[in-house]
């Protein structure tokens, strides 16, 4: 149940619940480095101030022949203020203390005795944080020339980090109420652009209803460029149900006209009182008709309408195997065919659709052709074009439209009923193709077909 419910979610509900996941996680983020950033400012200019302080206490120190005179006031006051947050220290090169400012008597004396460190090079200064005393440590090792002796010794300051401390703390919270506010006005603008954003789909549900209710028939809107294609599809799809939902509804008037005068003929030989050969003869006959036509009528009815959304069906395979059906059905009279067949064409639509209309342009091809049929099948344009072509008699350039109307026929002595032909041209209008017949290199009649097509794998 907790899967569907997640599934039944609307695409608004999908998003804001991303939004308020992935941006609180955004403004944490920028928050901490902000943080970070600020308090590496804050530490920078700690040590801006201690470095100043150190120069302070070097300006104050001299040098009386080997012997360091150090100085008893500095002009920093904070030097000489207890509680002030700012120590100094001077020890020589073996660590003794050699001076210390009044300020630092209140500092730990163990933290005194860990402040000499041979580890630095003159030239070398060392800021660091001791975040156990509160305080921020500089250190900077100096060697004095004097009377050619080298002096060495190190200048260590410490400052309270309780400044830092208290200007991290109040950016802190201001910064915390500042990305909560920016936070809030971030959704509420992410809920807005959804919303406007979301719009033309509520447009298409709202048009998709009045076509459910019968209000209109097709989709109507302005859409994005991104739902063009789902309209246009749907569109298609329901201009294809309407056109086929007619078909029925013209097929079965069409039944019923059609098995009108078979009816009519019975009924009448039974008012006449034939003889019960020629009655029962009159009655196969026009059983056989009524059969005809209620399968003629049929395929017309489930006959598919352009299906635009279908798969590419591969030619090439199903031209040979109605071929190799032909042969079968024509034993008694052989033709020689000749395929040229591309191999990736591919039609786009409904197989059963083709297999239709090419086994009536094949059957025609075996049965008025005289001993030769040639197939031809590619893709031009993104269309698929057929030619079906046989050295029969022909068809003459006046007879060429009538024998695609229903029912034509031009050889009464072969046997038929006429309406392969328009059946295939049905099948073809329900693609918005195109059939044609013209005269053949083989000097009988050439059907020309167009189609939609695309290419297809070899391999399927």
């Amino acid at each position: 149940m907790s899967s569907e419910a997640a599934v039944s979610l609307s695409l608004r509900a999908r998003l804001l619940r991303a939004s308020a996941v992935i941006l609180p996680l955004v403004i944490i983020l920028a928050g901490v480095a902000l943080l970070k950033a600020f308090h590496g400012s804050l530490e920078n200019a700690e040590a801006s101030q201690a470095r100043l302080h150190v120069y302070l206490l070097l300006g104050a120190v001299e040098v009386d022949g080997n012997q360091l005179k150090l100085p008893s006031t500095v002009l920093e006051p904070g030097f000489s203020r207890d509680g002030s947050g700012v120590y100094g220290f001077i020890h020589n090169a073996d660590g003794s203390l050699l001076w210390r400012s009044r300020s630092s008597q209140s500092i730990d004396p163990d933290v005194v005795q860990r402040l000499p460190s041979s580890l630095l090079q003159p030239g070398q200064a060392l800021f660091s944080h001791l975040p156990q005393q509160g305080l921020y440590l500089f250190q900077y090792p100096v060697i004095w020339e004097a009377d050619g002796t080298d002096i060495r010794f190190l200048v260590s300051v410490l400052r309270s980090d309780s400044h830092v401390v208290s200007e991290m703390k109040a950016f802190s919270l201001q910064l915390l109420g500042w990305l909560s506010g920016v936070g809030l006005v971030a959704l509420l603008a992410q809920y807005f652009i959804m919303r406007w954003g979301l719009r033309p789909l509520d447009q298409l549900a709202a048009d998709l209803q009045r076509i459910e209710v019968g209000t209109t028939d097709h989709l109507d809107g302005r859409y994005p460029e991104e739902v063009q294609g789902v309209t246009q599809s749907l569109n298609r799809l329901i201009e294809s149900e309407r056109r086929q939902r007619e078909r029925y509804r013209n097929t079965l008037a069409d039944l019923a006209h059609s098995l009108k005068t078979p009816l009519a003929v019975i009924r009448g030989a039974g008012d006449d009182c034939a003889d019960q050969h020629s009655y029962r003869r009159l009655v196969e006959e026009q059983t056989q008709r009524m059969q005809q036509i209620v399968q003629y009528q049929l395929s017309r009815a489930v006959k598919s309408e352009g299906r635009v959304l279908a798969q590419a069906v591969a030619v090439a395979p199903l031209l040979e195997r109605l071929v190799r059906v032909m042969e079968k059905v024509y034993a008694a009279q052989p033709a020689e065919v000749s395929l040229s067949l591309q191999p990736d064409a591919g039609f786009a639509g409904d197989e059963r659709d083709l297999m239709e209309l090419l086994g009536n342009l094949l059957d025609n091809a075996f049965k008025y052709g005289n001993g030769q049929v040639a197939v031809e099948a590619g893709l031009e344009a993104g269309q698929l074009v057929i030619s079906i072509s046989d050295n029969g008699a022909g068809v003459a350039p006046a007879q060429r439209q009538v024998i695609l109307q229903r029912g034509a026929r031009l050889d009464s002595q072969t046997p038929g009923q006429g309406i392969g032909l328009a059946v295939a041209l049905d099948i073809v209008s329900s693609y918005d193709g195109a059939l044609e017949v013209s005269s053949s290199t083989l000097g009988g009649a050439c059907f020309r077909v167009e189609l939609p097509g695309g290419p297809v794998s070899q391999d399927a």
